[in-house]
C-alpha cells in the first residue's frame, strides 16, 4: 500500500460486546483502493460482527472507522452506502418476483413525473450487468437465473450504488466450480477498476488465489496478517487461525468393512427416473457420493430419506426391505440425514441446544404425550461433551452458536436415535478448518463404531481423504465406483464428466 495515499477504509481498535460474549476486542484493519483483502478466521472469531460494523448494520461499542483518512459514524446501512461501502450477504438479498432491473434498483427506482422511469432503469441496469459480465436483458425474471448468476446480479446492484468497497461474505458457498471461477474473474476486473473487496471465506484455496493481503482474526482479536501474496500459504493461514498445527485430512487407515447395512437395488429417483441405481454400504464404511452440480447426489439422499419417494427399486437396511414414503419411515428404518442447509432444514434456530437434540428421539422420551424433561436434559448433558460442543449450557439458543457447533447439534440430534445409516449432505459447508477437523474425527469415530456413512461433498480434498470408496454420479446415473487404490482427483473428475478413469485396479 502506497504510504502517500490514505487507505480507502481504516478500522481502528474496534470492540463489540454482546450479552456474555466479547465478539471483538481492539480489532484493526485497513483496505487500500483497488485491493482484495481476505478476512479469515474460525467460526466465532468475530468476522461477521466486524463486517456488519463496517457496513453500518451494527454500531461498535468502541473504536473508529475512517474513510479516505476522515473519521465517519455510521447510523445505519444507508450511511455506509453513501460512503461507498456495500455488504453482499451469504444469503442473497434479492427478490425472485422482480426482473433484473427491478432488483438492481430496488428501493432506489428512478422516477419521472412521479412515475417509475422504466426506460432509464433498464438502460442503466444493462450497464451494471455488463460490468459484471452478464449480457442479459434487464427484463429477465431473476427467478430464471441460477444461483451463480444471481450472485453477479447482487454485485451489479452494489456497484449501482457507486460502491467503492464490496464486502463479500462466503460468496462461493453455494456456487459450482464454474460459477466460482466466473466470480473470481469479476473480482479481478473490479480490482483493476479500483474497486476494493473484503473477501470472507473458509475456502483457503480461493483466498490464496485472489487475495492481495490476509487479515486473521482469532477469538475476537487480531491474530496477525500476511502482507504479501508470496506469503499466503495454506498451512500458515491455518496456524494463524487456530493457534496450533492441525493434522489436516491425512487419509485414515483403511480397515475391513463389516456386515452389509444399506443395499440399494435398481432404485430410480423422481429427479432421474430413467436411471436405475444400485450400490451398497457396509458397517464401518465411509462412502462418498461425488459428481458435478446437477448430477443427482442430493436427490439420491432425499430419496433414501423418504423426502421424495423412489419411483422404483428396492432399499434394504440390515437385510430388511424398507420403502421410505416419508422421513418418518426412514427414521424408523434406522436412516438419518444431516441436510445440506442446517439452518432451515436441520435446526429450529430460536430453540435451545437441548430441545434441538431431542427432536428426533422425542417420542421415546415422552410419557402420555408429555416431554420427559429429565430424560431430555440427560441426553443433552451426554451429547455436549461427547461431541465437544462449545456452548455455555444446554439451554443456549442454537442460532448464537458457531456454524461448526450448530452442525454438531444436528449430528447429536440424529445420533440420539442410534441410526444404522448416517447420510451427510455437504457436512462441512460453511465451517472453519478447526471445526472441520473435529467433524472428520467424529465421522471416523462413528464409522469405527460400526455406523454406515454415505456422504455428499463438493470439496475434492474432503472426498479424497474421508472415503473408503467413492461413487461418482453423472447426470443422474452412477458413472463408476472408485476404491481407495484408484482414488485420485483426475479419476473422480473423469467419471463426473462422463468419461473413463485413467487406471482401475484389478
Amino acid at each position: 500500500m502506497n504510504a502517500a495515499v490514505p487507505p480507502l477504509l481504516e478500522a481502528r481498535r474496534i470492540s463489540k460486546r454482546f450479552p456474555g460474549v466479547r465478539a471483538l476486542d481492539d480489532v484493526s484493519l485497513t483496505v487500500a483502493p483497488g485491493e482484495v483483502l481476505a478476512l479469515i478466521g474460525e467460526n466465532g472469531a468475530g468476522k461477521s460482527t466486524l463486517l456488519k460494523i463496517l457496513a453500518g448494520v451494527q454500531p461498535p461499542d468502541a473504536g473508529d472507522i475512517l474513510i479516505d483518512g476522515q473519521p465517519v459514524r455510521f447510523r445505519g446501512v444507508e450511511d455506509a452506502l453513501a460512503k461507498g461501502i456495500a455488504l453482499i450477504h451469504q444469503e442473497l438479498n434479492l427478490a425472485d418476483n422482480l426482473d433484473l432491473a427491478g432488483n438492481i434498483f430496488l428501493g432506489r427506482e428512478p422516477q419521472w413525473a412521479g412515475l417509475l422511469d422504466l426506460a432509464r432503469m433498464h438502460r442503466e441496469a444493462a450497464t451494471w450487468l455488463a460490468q459484471v459480465g452478464l449480457a442479459l436483458d434487464p427484463s429477465t425474471p431473476l427467478a430464471n437465473l441460477p444461483i451463480g448468476r444471481q450472485q453477479l446480479v447482487e454485485i451489479a446492484k452494489a456497484l449501482s450504488t457507486s460502491a467503492r468497497l464490496l464486502i463479500m461474505d462466503e460468496p462461493t458457498s453455494s456456487l459450482s466450480a464454474h460459477e466460482a471461477e466466473t466470480l473470481f474473474g469479476v473480482v479481478r476486473d473490479l480490482r483493476r477498476q479500483g474497486v476494493s473487496v473484503i473477501w470472507i471465506s473458509h475456502r483457503l484455496g480461493e483466498v490464496k488465489e485472489l487475495a492481495d493481503r490476509v487479515v486473521v482474526l482469532r477469538d475476537g482479536k487480531n491474530a496477525g496478517d500476511i502482507a504479501d501474496r508470496s506469503g499466503i500459504e495454506h498451512e500458515r493461514m491455518i496456524r494463524m487461525m487456530v493457534g496450533r498445527d492441525i493434522d489436516r485430512l491425512a487419509r485414515r487407515p483403511s480397515h475391513p468393512p463389516g456386515d452389509l447395512v444399506l443395499a440399494i437395488d435398481r432404485m430410480r429417483t423422481s429427479a432421474h427416473p430413467s436411471h436405475a441405481i444400485s450400490f451398497d454400504v457396509r458397517a464401518g464404511e465411509i462412502v462418498a457420493l461425488a459428481g458435478l452440480v446437477g448430477a443427482g447426489r442430493t436427490e439420491l439422499l432425499s430419496t433414501l430419506f423418504g423426502v421424495t419417494p423412489a419411483v422404483a427399486g428396492n432399499i434394504s437396511v440390515s437385510g430388511r426391505t424398507v420403502t421410505p414414503r416419508s422421513p418418518i419411515d426412514a427414521i424408523r428404518a434406522g436412516i438419518a440425514l444431516v441436510p445440506e442447509d442446517r439452518k432451515t432444514q436441520g435446526l429450529i434456530l430460536d430453540m435451545g441446544v437441548r430441545e434441538n437434540m431431542s427432536l428426533v428421539s422425542l417420542w421415546p422420551e415422552s410419557r402420555f404425550g408429555f416431554i420427559d424433561f429429565h430424560a431430555e436434559q440427560r441426553l443433552a448433558q451426554d451429547m455436549i461433551p461427547a461431541l465437544s460442543i462449545k456452548t455455555p449450557n444446554e439451554r443456549q439458543v442454537v442460532q448464537f452458536l458457531s456454524g461448526g457447533n450448530q452442525q454438531k447439534v444436528v449430528l447429536a440430534k440424529w445420533l440420539a436415535m442410534k441410526p444404522r445409516v448416517l447420510l451427510l449432505d455437504e457436512p462441512t459447508r460453511g465451517i472453519d478448518v478447526g471445526a472441520k477437523a473435529e467433524i472428520y474425527d467424529l465421522v471416523y469415530r462413528l464409522a469405527g463404531e460400526g455406523l454406515a456413512v454415505l456422504f455428499v461433498s463438493s470439496e475434492m480434498e474432503e472426498i479424497l481423504s474421508l472415503s473408503d470408496r467413492v461413487l461418482v454420479m453423472h447426470e443422474g446415473r452412477l458413472a463408476g465406483c472408485l476404491s481407495r487404490r484408484d482414488l485420485t482427483e483426475e479419476n473422480v473428475m473423469r467419471l463426473a464428466a462422463g468419461g473413463t478413469p485413467e487406471r482401475m485396479s484389478a
